[in-house]
């Protein structure tokens, strides 16, 4: 090989490396907060759980910053369409029994994700980190639960998201102790 194309193949890997550690460095880690107007309060301002109902704007003043913006979020995820445990579409939740065991959170705190590739999940509530391009949008999703289906509307979509499992979701809100679905808090083994 001769020291030209030894030189341009070296500098194609350097430059792979700056672009890829380039498109790393420009994903945002958001909080939950991120996506609620900073002029509406936190969830425990209304008590736990925090319904749209409760909220002046019904929880849909969205945050449009955020736009098209690659962002890695943690929640809980709330399977939408599986086969199994392999799950095509999903709910991100700020908190466990969100939308099937508790009332709705208002839209802004509802993110409707679709993996990159199917996603194996092997409880609902999982808690994820999802990364990708966050989308501003009403979306409506049927979720199916025991006693039959509940239209669930999100604030958010992100597609083509790559998931990952985590032990923690940072800023997640623990449900009160004279709650009766405490038994979410407590983690699985």
């Amino acid at each position: 090989m001769s020291n030209c194309l030894k030189s341009t193949a070296a500098l194609a890997a350097v430059l792979i490396s700056i672009v890829a550690g380039t498109a790393s460095a420009e994903t945002a880690r958001i909080f939950w907060k991120d996506l609620r107007p900073a002029t509406q309060p936190a969830a425990e301002s209304f008590g736990l759980p925090m319904v749209a109902a409760k909220m002046p704007d019904r929880g849909e003043t969205l945050s449009l910053n955020l736009r098209d913006k690659a962002v890695q979020l943690a929640g809980y995820a709330l399977p939408l369409d599986r086969d199994g445990d392999l799950v095509y579409q999903f709910l991100l939740v700020p908190w466990t029994g969100a939308c099937s065991h508790m009332p709705t959170p208002p839209p802004n705190q509802i993110v409707l994700v679709t993996p990159a590739r199917p996603y194996r999940m092997s409880q609902a509530y999982q808690p994820v980190s999802v990364t990708g391009a966050l989308e501003p949008g009403m979306e409506k999703s049927q979720l199916f639960i025991l006693d039959g289906v509940s239209v669930i509307q999100s604030g958010y979509t992100v597609r083509k998201a790559e998931v990952a499992d985590v032990d923690l979701v940072p800023d997640t809100i623990t449900l009160p102790a004279n709650s009766p679905w405490t038994f979410l808090n407590k983690k699985k083994n």
